[in-house]
């Protein structure tokens, strides 16, 4: 796909504290301490923070379930909201698709694929215009296995704001070919953020030992050595593989995998998507709208042409490059 340099998006209309919701479950204790904390800590108005409540701890959520509780969300949902911060890491998908994309879309299989086929394209991907005027609210989950991990992963991005990191995007081509299908867009990440971050193209299987990586983008089943580096505050990572959006149960590496390992961002497929690219982040886009002033939810969801299968995580309102306000 050709890429163009992306306007920045710190202008008006883009997402910040004042438009989006933080949604709770409330039958989770786990996502209740995470809402309330990410709420005070990026001080988002209390009009914004919805509570539901539905049984958590499972993988998938029920359509019926689902239907009954984004009804609940929408209702209480003021006009302003952009875009939605979910507070679980299970569940994570909804049918066919993702948790994330069922919120920002509604339930529509026409995002969903069966085997290796192409899914409905996202209007926001690499879109200018915001996304009321798309209707669509992007989602991102809030999601680890404790609350200190959590925690550590809000104060990293709300650390990051306007901090103008000097760091390095790590691009792999590893030795496998099947999860490497994004390596022809790489050469692009150099043209489209010339002067504006590091890019080091890396024909390796794995990073180690690094101490400014600031983006990370392989394809593998399983990454080794993520806990040998330092990632900068406001970093996003993910490797193309499968199931690597299977949060809390995937026989391959977990996204979450990444924010541990200190990344403050990430992205993963729910079902199997096969090794589309457009089903996964393009890195010149993700990249080029981050250094240019987009908040992480902004840069991440319009970086993949195709993402009903894919959940995103993370911490939203991460914004290395825009000044602060």
């Amino acid at each position: 796909m050709p890429q163009e340099m992306p306007r920045s998006t710190s202008a008006a209309g883009s997402i910040d504290h004042t438009n989006i919701a933080v949604i709770i479950n409330a039958a989770d204790p786990l996502s209740v301490t995470v809402g309330e904390y990410y709420a005070h800590a990026r001080r988002i108005p209390p009009v914004n923070v919805i509570r539901v409540t539905f049984p958590g701890g499972a993988p998938a959520m029920s359509l019926d379930q689902f239907r009954r509780v984004k009804a609940d969300v929408d209702a209480a949902t003021p006009s302003r909201v952009q875009a939605y911060a979910l507070t679980w890491a299970a569940p994570y998908r909804v049918g066919c698709m993702s948790i994330t994309s069922a919120f920002a879309f509604g339930y529509d299989p026409s995002y969903c694929a069966s085997g290796c086929t192409p899914t409905k394209l996202s209007a926001y991907f690499n879109s200018a215009s915001p996304a009321s005027e798309l209707r669509m609210r992007p989602a991102m989950m809030l999601a680890g296995r404790s609350f200190p991990e959590i925690k550590a992963l809000i104060d990293r991005g709300v650390q990051s704001d306007g901090t103008f990191p000097r760091g390095t995007a790590y691009l792999l081509l590893t030795a496998d070919k099947a999860r490497d299908s994004r390596v022809p867009v790489y050469p692009t990440v150099k043209s489209v953020t010339a002067g504006l971050v590091n890019i080091e193209i890396l024909r390796q299987d794995r990073l180690t030992h690094r101490e400014d990586v600031m983006s990370y983008f392989t394809g593998s089943a399983s990454v080794a050595g993520p806990d040998t580096l330092r990632f900068l505050p406001g970093a996003v990572a993910d490797h193309l593989t499968s199931f690597g959006g299977m949060l809390t149960d995937s026989n391959q590496m977990s996204a979450l995998r990444w924010l541990e390992a200190g990344a403050t961002g990430s992205y993963g497929t729910v079902v199997e998507p096969c090794n589309f690219p457009q089903k996964f982040a393009d890195p010149a886009i993700v990249i080029g709208r981050y250094v240019t002033g987009a908040t992480l939810i902004e840069a991440y969801w319009k970086s993949v042409a195709w993402p009903g299968q894919g959940v995103f995580v993370g911490e939203p309102l991460a914004a290395p490059f825009m000044p602060r306000r």
